[in-house]
Formats: structure tokens, C-alpha cells, sequence
């Protein structure tokens, strides 16, 4: 099959002589707009269907740099003249053509790494245009990935090249043009990648061929990987380099379809570690599957690949770097975080980043399920305890407001870790509160848009927290808007007292106006649950009894102890 487009190859071809004959210069710093990501989008993307994106990147090692050719197909859904696209600066962009014609360097600008440019002849709704950007140079490089996003280069402990990206912070527009925002999905995306031919380079979706090129002016030979995925999350397309060892086995779903499964990995002494790995893959799957829904990607892969950092959910592709260590938990809590992300972010993803909870929040609550899945209580308990530790609660879960990345994920300006950790103690409290069936019921809903999720009826999808409550108010069978006004739209805690009076203890929320949240109470090892109908509850006691609030910690809520030690820790 070919490699790449014919426009694509002849650009191609152009952009790797003038490498090979020249050294690139230094690129400038990325802007403070490139290394954001959802910002606002413009009329003009508002105004456009994302067709299909066809990238063709050659990945260079040795300078640390890329050469790539990027045609993208949009569908006007109202008339527009001028399409405009998300690409870092630090790139020479070298030419760009619409629908096959060249255009001159004053039709397009650049200057913050959001290129706008203006057609040739305006477009009427419903029309469609096919928009080629060449582009080379050495991308952003990341700090810290995956938190401090960009291109990882490394070099494995042979010296092979060893090449990662991870730009969910900071977006796709690091190394393609794009709409960079969670609604800005393409409908397709077509990746080319040319690696040295000793390397591999897994990527997204399903394989479509392999090309052997013919050695370049400098004698290298060289491969192209050509991958084809879906409706892909715009920060989970990602590249991979590496000489990779592949693991590869069916796994038959619970739901009647054959999903194939691959792990590349790096050439290891011990070769029980990565098909260690490997055997989590279909229980992992299996509890998904059991628990969501089926798996979102079926038709493409379930894939793992390891990288240089420790993880990122990129879509049938994602990030492990957790080194194949054992913690206690009886799995590796990496590779299950992460691929709940196939569910809470790539087939659901939320309408903006105010909405991330959605993603992490839900997402990390399948840890502690799956630990109970695999050996009790006891060990969701223990994972719900650790969560429960870490909380701040300065920044409510969700503003009600446009929001970036970089604020959302910052605990200094958003929920930070509160996200994960938080999120999932309120959908703990909630499924505690409205039983499993309706929980699942939701969470289902949530994920697929419909109850009956099949492969093949049913595709990705956008969501907010309002649809989540609309979900969960229906499958509850009543209004839930209090739950989640308490929980994610205020930042503390609600907070519970008591007080005894002879024969009978009073209870009352206070923190959140008119908390219904009702309330187990242990008295001397017999159960009652009290309605806190108002925020107030009350019930009779025999003198001496022992009393125990919330027994199971179903509700979240502030805890004097715990408030106590974080205290003493921030002073130590």
C-alpha cells in the first residue's frame, strides 16, 4: 500500500534534501499560546467539520527534529474564508497549498502558533477543502514529560534511538496542525511515519501497511509505518520510536467480537517481565468490558506501548513507563489507569477541560473497583483511604467556566490532583448512594450515549457533568442536582455534626445548603440509616452506646483527623 499521499510524497521528498543539506537552525521558544491547550475556538473552527487529518512525519534522531507534510480535510458548515488551524511557531513552514494550488506566504501568518489562512474563494456550507501544510524542525521538547509535555529523545542502553511524544497539557499543536480543543476531533487521521529501518513505530489505530523506501542521499534506509484511527482524541495521536519487540494475542469480548492486542516493548534480559504485562491485558479488559461497557476501539487494537516516561492515555496506544514494578496490588495500577482512558476520555470526552473530572475522576475510580474485582473490600478500601488522604479542596472540580489545561491541572490555579482523587470519591459516594445497577446504568449512558452499547452502535461522543447529572438523576428517579452541587461545582467538603442528648444524637450538614445526604449510623453493631431530610436527621440511643458514623465511608465528606494530619504535615 502507499506510504503517503502523492502530494504528501512529493513535499516529502523536497523537505529531506534540504535537511540532508544543511544543518536546521536553533527554532525560537514556543509561545505561551502553543504550550496551552483549549483555549476558546476561533468563528472560523467553530465554523468547520474536521474531516480527515493525513500527517506524513519522518522522524529524525539524530538532529532531533521532524520533517512532515500535513493535508487536512475540512467540511464548511457555514460560509468561511479562512480556515484556521493550531501549529507551533518553532516550525519553518515551507509551503502550503489548498485544494492541490500553492498559495503565496501572504495569504497565512503564523505569529503565536495559530495559523491563519485565508482561501483562495470563499467556501459556501457543505463545501469541502483539502489544506497541505510542509513543515520540519525540532519540536518542543518536554521538560518533564508527561507532565511537562513535548518530545522525549532518548537513547536506549544500546544506543538505539528512542523517541516518545506526550502532549496532553499542551497540546497536539507541538507537532501537527490542528484545532487544538477537546471538541476539535477529526473524524480520521492518517499517520505516515518514516523511521530508520531498524526501528519500529507503533502508533494509533489499526495497521494499515509498512513501506521499505530506498536508502536516502546519506545511505540510510528507512521504513514507513502507515496507521489509520478513528475519530481520535486530538492530544492522544502520538509517535513512538523505538526497537520495539511486539507481544501480540486475540482477545475474545465478552460481547461476541476478536480484539487484537499488542504490546511493543524494549528488548529486556528478563523476558517473563513484559508478557507479565502482557497476561494483565485481557482481565483488564474483561472487567472494562464488564463494568463500562465494551471496548470503545475493537475494530483497531487494544495497544501498549513502553516509553521513556512513565504513561499517557493515547488512544489504542498508550504510554507505559512504570518499569514492570510490583506494588501489592495484585496488578499494575499503570497500565489499568490508563486504559480506562480508551472509556473516560477517548470514547467519552468531555465538551471542554472544565469538565476533566469526567476523564480522571471516573477514570481513577476504576482502580479501586478493579482491585475489588480482583481480591475484595479490603483492597478497594485501602486505595479509597489512600485517595482520601490526598485531597486539598481548594478549587471546586468544575468552575462552570471555559477552561485550559494548564489551570485545570494546576493545583496552585484548578483541582489539580483533586481530579483523580476526589472524582473518585464522588463517584464512590454516588454509586454508594444510588445502588450499583443505577451507577452502572449511569456511567454506561455517560460513556456511550445509550444503554445498550453493541459493537458497532455506537461511536464517541461529547459530554459535560450536566449531561452526567441529567443521566443520573433519570436512573436514580430523582432529582440529583444537590449531590453535585455539594461535590463538584463547591471546593469543600460538606461537614457533619453531632450531638447527644440523653436519649438521642441530632445530626445536621452544614456546608452545602439543605444536604439531603442521608446517613448509616452503627449503634453497638446494629445499622440504621438516617434521612437528613433538610440536612438534619435524628435518632434515639440506650444509654452507653456505642456509636460509629458512616460505617462503610460511603459518604465523602470533612474528617477532623484527617484535617489534623494534613496540618501537621504542611508544618513538618
Amino acid at each position: 500500500m502507499r506510504s503517503i499521499s502523492l502530494l504528501a510524497g512529493v513535499a516529502f521528498a523536497a523537505l529531506a534534501s534540504v535537511t540532508a543539506a544543511q544543518t536546521l537552525p536553533a527554532p525560537p521558544a514556543s509561545t505561551a499560546f502553543t504550550l496551552s491547550s483549549g483555549t476558546p475556538r476561533t468563528p472560523e473552527q467553530l465554523a468547520v467539520r474536521f474531516d480527515v487529518a493525513d500527517l506524513a512525519i519522518r522522524v529524525l534522531p539524530e538532529t532531533e527534529s521532524i520533517d512532515a507534510v500535513a493535508t487536512l480535510t475540512f467540511t464548511a458548515t457555514a460560509p468561511l474564508e479562512r480556515i484556521v488551524v493550531e501549529l507551533d511557531n518553532r516550525f519553518d513552514v515551507s509551503a502550503i497549498a489548498v485544494d492541490g494550488q500553492a498559495v503565496g506566504s501572504d495569504r497565512w501568518s503564523n505569529p503565536e502558533g495559530r495559523l491563519t489562512l485565508t482561501l483562495p474563494a470563499p467556501l459556501a456550507a457543505g463545501q469541502t477543502t483539502a489544506i497541505r501544510i510542509a513543515y520540519s524542525g525540532q519540536p518542543h521538547r518536554a521538560r518533564n514529560a508527561p507532565w511537562d509535555g513535548g518530545f522525549v529523545w532518548r537513547r536506549t542502553p544500546d544506543g538505539k534511538p528512542w523517541v516518545a511524544t506526550a502532549v496532553q497539557g499542551e497540546g497536539c499543536d507541538l507537532f501537527w496542525p490542528c484545532i487544538d480543543h477537546p471538541q476539535g476531533e477529526p473524524g480520521r487521521v492518517d499517520l505516515h511515519i518514516t523511521v530508520p529501518s531498524d526501528l519500529a513505530a507503533p502508533s494509533n489505530g489499526r495497521l494499515v501497511g509498512k513501506t521499505e523506501n530506498a536508502p536516502d542521499a546519506d545511505g540510510q534506509a528507512t521504513t514507513t509505518w502507515h496507521w489509520s484511527a478513528r475519530d481520535p482524541n486530538t492530544y492522544a495521536i502520538a509517535l513512538t520510536v523505538g526497537p520495539y519487540q511486539e507481544i501480540a494475542a486475540p482477545y475474545e469480548s465478552r460481547f461476541g467480537n476478536t480484539i487484537p492486542m499488542y504490546f511493543w516493548h524494549l528488548p529486556v534480559a528478563d523476558a517473563t517481565k513484559p508478557q507479565a504485562l502482557f497476561d494483565q491485558f485481557a482481565p483488564m479488559l474483561d472487567f472494562y468490558e464488564a463494568t463500562v461497557g465494551p471496548f470503545p476501539f475493537g475494530d483497531e487494537k487494544m495497544g501498549v506501548v513502553e516509553t521513556p516516561f512513565l504513561g499517557m492515555e493515547h488512544q489504542t496506544i498508550n504510554a507505559y513507563g512504570n518499569g514492570y514494578k510490583l506494588d501489592g496490588k495484585g496488578y499494575d495500577w499503570l497500565l489499568q489507569h490508563e486504559l480506562a482512558h480508551e472509556w473516560f476520555g477517548n470514547q467519552l470526552t468531555n465538551v471542554s477541560w472544565d469538565d476533566m473530572w469526567l476523564h480522571e475522576g471516573l477514570g481513577s475510580y476504576m482502580q479501586p473497583l478493579y482491585a475489588r474485582w480482583l481480591n475484595g473490600d479490603r483492597y478497594m478500601q485501602t486505595e479509597l483511604a489512600e485517595m482520601r488522604q490526598s485531597l486539598t479542596n481548594r478549587f471546586p472540580l468544575v468552575s462552570g467556566g471555559e477552561q485550559d489545561a494548564g489551570t485545570v491541572y494546576e493545583g496552585a490555579t484548578g483541582p489539580g490532583l483533586d481530579l483523580y482523587y476526589k472524582g473518585a470519591l464522588v463517584a464512590h459516594s454516588l454509586r454508594m448512594l444510588i445502588g450499583d445497577e443505577a451507577f452502572q446504568r449511569a456511567v454506561t449512558r455517560l460513556v456511550y450515549g445509550r444503554p445498550d452499547p453493541r459493537p458497532g452502535n455506537f461511536s464517541p461522543r461529547y459530554a459535560t457533568t450536566r449531561d452526567f447529572i441529567a443521566i443520573v438523576s433519570e436512573e436514580a428517579k430523582r432529582d440529583m442536582r444537590w449531590f453535585f452541587d455539594a461535590y463538584v461545582y463547591q471546593a469543600a467538603l460538606p461537614v457533619l455534626t453531632t450531638a447527644r442528648t440523653g436519649d438521642r444524637m441530632t445530626l445536621a450538614w452544614s456546608g452545602a445548603a439543605a444536604f439531603p445526604m442521608p446517613v448509616t449510623v452503627e449503634v453497638d453493631g446494629e445499622r440504621r440509616q438516617v434521612p437528613m431530610t433538610g440536612g438534619r436527621g435524628e435518632i434515639r440511643l440506650e444509654p452507653g452506646s456505642h456509636i460509629l458514623i458512616d460505617p462503610d465511608n460511603a459518604v465523602l465528606r470533612q474528617l477532623d483527623y484527617i484535617d489534623a494530619w494534613k496540618a501537621s504535615q504542611a508544618r513538618n
